[in-house]
């Protein structure tokens, strides 16, 4: 069967799946007012106190000012990690001719992954989930009570909310924003290994599609208040250490980029990066932001959020280094995609320890990024072919998996509340290999049945003229000068 139209049946396809969503969404919408809540005892003029919110106090209560204040940079830092920093960085390492697209992808899925998020995915990823034909899914995928973010408003006038229990000293709507930034830069991670040869409106089909059917449910799994590897979750299947998304963010999408380059097939043709100084910029908002998204993901600004900003910066500079090193050793010269490299597949191997680990187990992290993750780029890429233009595999995949797996042998007990193999907790490394393989499974499995839908009714690759061309004139209209 053949359904591959051409010219604008794509576009029309989107807007058409966007407004059928937006239909279907209306019912779980009920509008609540602030000015509705203010309670009854204020006309009479009776102060009634509010308490804190706390882990124990998660009703009609104040936030926490500092924590707040935190969270709210944390989730601007985080969100320059994709526009501009991810953006820049992909696009200094394609060709002139892919640049637009490039950039553009990074900021189209941003929109596209926030439209959802409104609409049901933070419900299902964040949000306790319930019963499918009597039968308990609340492991596997959270409910629908927050669907277009319905009763997330809180009395603003009385300084009163009702946080999400995953996060209880800050508005729940801060929350969700600052778990939005880490599921916008997912699906745009994906992006790094079908750049130059992807339709832009087959591109929107499957990251959209990724989102509701990969993302949401592995994100509930690891973060979900009752998801089956949550750690802080007294009945989950599994006791999966992951910070700040080692298995979430980088396995997840290093998985699925390698999905999509497996069924995209090789570039007709490659050539050098386009500007490494861009590059460099890229790397280095990613770096900055980084701290928002480790440090950030103690969801307080404590003593945790301290050592992950430490840890974090330790196992990135140690990475950079030691992939500089490896290659001058190998190729005979530094480069500056290298370094930059380096220093990315540290910030992604620390992503799942920085809120467990200590500043050595974090040296030892960076040095293991930089080595394992020049294999992966270099080595692992040529011994099975598959073309991962922008090395989003070998960065966060294996970097991914190598920082989650180091988790389990470095954590410590006194920094995160859990012990690893070397304070005796062998098993840990076996949970978290678990906890890798199952996402990687799940993630390759529903990952390629998607390509194969929007494959078949829109087509994945561009034709080898618009490829020979450049995306940006063909696809865009516009070019770099």
């Amino acid at each position: 069967m053949t359904i591959k139209n051409p010219k604008r049946a794509g576009l029309v396809a989107l807007i058409f799946g966007v407004l059928l969503g937006l239909c279907l969404t209306v019912s779980f919408s009920t509008p609540i007012h602030a000015q509705d809540q203010a309670p009854a005892a204020e006309s009479s003029g009776v102060t009634v106190e509010t308490l804190p919110c706390d882990s124990k106090v998660q009703k009609e209560c104040s936030p926490n000012s500092g924590d707040t204040a935190w969270m709210l940079t944390s989730m601007a830092i985080v969100l320059m990690m994709t526009i501009p920093g991810l953006a820049l960085f992909y696009g200094g390492m394609v060709r002139k001719k892919n640049v637009g697209d490039t950039v553009m992808t990074s900021f189209a899925i941003t929109c596209l992954i926030s439209i959802l998020w409104l609409f049901f995915t933070y419900s299902l990823a964040f949000r306790e989930g319930g019963e499918i034909f009597g039968v308990d899914m609340g492991w596997f995928i959270g409910g629908f009570d927050r669907a277009g973010l319905q009763s997330i408003m809180s009395d603003i006038a009385n300084n009163k909310g009702n946080p999400n229990s995953l996060a209880p000293t800050i508005p729940e709507a801060v929350y969700s924003m600052f778990q939005l930034t880490f599921a916008i830069i997912t699906a745009a991670l994906i992006a790094g290994s079908f750049a130059e040869r992807m339709k832009f409106s087959a591109m929107l089909w499957f990251i959209g599609l990724w989102a509701i059917f990969v993302y949401s449910p592995i994100a509930h799994w690891v973060w979900g208040p009752d998801g089956m590897f949550n750690w802080s979750n007294p009945h989950a299947f599994l006791n999966v250490l992951d910070f700040a998304g080692g298995t979430v963010v980088h396995v997840n999408s290093g998985t699925a980029g390698l999905m999509v380059a497996l069924m995209l097939g090789k570039r007709t043709d490659t050539g050098p990066a386009h500007n490494m100084v861009l590059t460099m910029i890229g790397a280095s908002l990613l770096w900055v932001g980084w701290f928002g998204f480790n440090a950030g993901s103690a969801v307080t600004a404590g003593l945790q959020a301290g050592m992950a900003m430490l840890v974090t910066h330790t196992a990135t500079a140690t990475a950079g280094f030691t992939w500089m090193i490896v290659e001058w050793i190998m190729k005979g010269k530094p480069t500056v995609i290298g370094i930059c490299s380096g220093a990315v597949a540290g910030l992604v191997a620390i992503t799942p320890a920085s809120g467990f680990v200590g500043p050595m187990g974090s040296f030892w992290i960076g040095i293991a990024a930089g080595v394992v993750c020049y294999w992966g780029c270099t080595s692992l890429k040529a011994m099975f072919g598959y073309d991962d233009a922008l090395d989003a595999f070998g960065v966060h995949a294996v970097g991914g998996a190598t920082g989650a797996l180091l988790t389990g042998v470095f954590a410590v007990q006194q920094y995160g509340g859990n012990a690893g193999l070397l304070e005796g907790n062998p098993m840990q490394v076996v949970n978290q290999a678990i906890g890798i393989g199952v996402v990687f499974v799940y993630d390759c499995v529903v990952t390629l049945i998607i390509l194969k839908v929007v494959d078949i009714f829109i087509g994945l690759r561009v034709s080898k003229d618009i490829e020979r061309d450049g995306l940006d004139l063909t696809l865009h209209g516009e070019t770099v000068q």
